[in-house]
C-alpha cells in the first residue's frame, strides 16, 4: 500500500471538462495534489516543465491524443519512468494492448469507479516509490544513464561478452594506517576517500561495481557501451589522483599522515553480467582483461608509478594524455610479456 508523508502530485489530462472535474475531485479527496490539462499537447508541456508522480491520460483528445503523448514520454529520458494510467470510454482489447505495448502502467475504463481508481493509483504510486529507491541505489555506484538502463531492462543472472575498460585502485599500506588509529577513524577515512573516488569515476561515465576493503573496481563501457571508454577510464584515474592531492593537503593540515594509492587499467573483451542468486546478485565483470587490470595495479608498488595502463588502453588515448613506456612485464597467468605504460 502506498504511504507517503507528502501528497503525490498528479496530472489529469482530458479534453472533457466534466471528466476533468470529476476525476480531479475524486483524487483530491484521496489526499493528492492535482493539476489538469485539456489536451495532449498541453499535458506534455506541463510534464516537461514540472515534476509529477503520476499521470491519468485520456486516449481520445484533439491536437495530440493519448497514444501520441505516451510515445513522446517513452522517448524522453526524463519521463519514461513516469507511471501513466490511460483512461478511455473504449473497452476494446486492442486499445488496452496498445497502451501496454507503449509502456502504460495501467488502464481504466470510463466511467471510472472511485474504489477502483484509488486502488490503481495507490498501486502505481507504490511501484514508482520502489523504482525511485532502486534508482537512488543504482546512482550510488553508477552514472545516471547506466542507472536508467538497469531500471528499464531489469536484470537476469548470466553475462555477455563486452569490450570495456577496467580500473582497479588500492590504498597503499592501509593496514598500517588502520592499526595506528581508532576503528571509527578508519571508517571515516574510507568513507571520505571513496566519496571522492566515486565522483571521479561517475563523472567519467564509469560504474563502481566492487568494493573490497580499501580497494575498488570500476568498469567503463559496460553495461552501456561507448567508444571512448579507454580515455574515460584514464581521465577518471587522473581525476582520482588530483582529488587525492587535495585530500592529502587537508590531512596534513590536520596533522594526519597522507595516503598513497595505486591504479591499474586494462582494456579488452570480458564477460559482464549479474552473478549470485535471484534474491542477491551483483553486476560484475570477469575474464583475462579484468585479471590483467588487477595485476597491473599490484605492479604499481614495484614500478613506483601511481597509474599504469596496458598497451590497448594506451592506443585509445589522445596525444594530450602523456604516457611513458616502462617496457614489457610478465604477469602471473599470462604466457607472454605485457607492454606497460605510466600515465604522467
Amino acid at each position: 500500500m502506498f504511504q507517503s508523508s507528502e501528497p503525490a502530485r498528479l496530472l489529469v489530462v482530458d479534453d472533457n471538462k466534466i471528466n476533468r472535474m470529476l476525476l480531479s475531485r475524486s483524487l483530491e479527496l484521496q489526499g493528492h495534489l492535482v493539476e489538469t490539462a485539456e489536451n495532449g499537447k498541453e499535458g506534455l508541456e506541463k510534464l516537461r516543465s514540472g515534476a509529477f508522480d503520476l499521470v491519468l491520460l485520456d486516449i481520445e483528445m484533439p491536437e495530440m491524443d493519448g497514444f501520441q503523448v505516451l510515445e513522446a514520454c517513452l522517448k524522453d529520458v526524463e519521463l519514461r519512468q513516469l507511471p501513466i494510467i490511460m483512461t478511455s470510454a473504449m473497452d476494446e482489447l486492442d486499445a488496452v494492448v496498445k497502451c501496454v505495448e507503449l509502456g502504460a502502467e495501467d488502464y481504466l475504463t470510463k466511467p471510472i469507479n472511485p474504489v477502483l481508481l484509488r486502488a490503481r493509483v495507490n498501486a502505481s504510486l507504490e511501484k514508482k516509490r520502489l523504482r525511485d529507491e532502486q534508482r537512488k541505489l543504482f546512482r550510488t555506484f553508477a552514472t545516471k544513464e547506466v542507472a536508467e538502463e538497469l531500471l528499464r531492462t531489469g536484470f537476469s543472472l548470466g553475462g555477455k561478452q563486452v569490450t570495456a575498460s577496467v580500473l582497479f585502485a588500492d590504498i597503499r599500506s592501509f593496514t598500517t594506517i588502520a592499526e595506528s588509529q581508532e576503528p571509527a577513524e578508519s571508517i571515516d577515512l574510507l568513507n571520505e576517500y571513496f566519496s571522492m573516488m566515486f565522483d571521479a569515476i561517475t563523472n567519467n561515465s564509469g560504474t563502481v561495481n566492487q568494493l573490497v576493503g580499501d580497494g575498488l573496481m570500476a568498469v567503463f563501457g559496460a553495461p552501456i557501451f561507448f567508444d571512448g571508454h579507454r580515455e574515460k577510464a584514464v581521465r577518471a584515474a587522473l581525476q582520482m589522483l588530483e582529488q587525492l592531492k587535495v585530500f592529502n593537503q587537508n590531512r596534513t593540515a590536520q596533522g594526519k599522515s597522507q595516503i598513497r594509492i595505486g591504479i591499474g587499467i586494462a582494456s579488452g573483451t570480458m564477460v559482464a553480467g549479474y552473478t549470485g542468486t535471484q534474491a542477491r546478485a551483483i553486476y560484475t565483470c570477469i575474464g583475462d582483461t579484468v585479471n590483467l587490470a588487477f595485476r597491473i595495479e599490484e605492479y604499481t608498488k614495484e614500478a613506483l608509478h601511481p597509474l599504469l595502463i596496458d598497451n590497448y588502453t594506451r592506443q585509445g588515448l589522445p596525444e594530450s594524455i602523456a604516457v611513458e613506456e616502462l617496457g614489457k612485464v610478465f604477469f602471473k597467468g599470462k604466457n607472454h610479456a605485457i607492454k606497460i605504460f605510466s600515465v604522467v
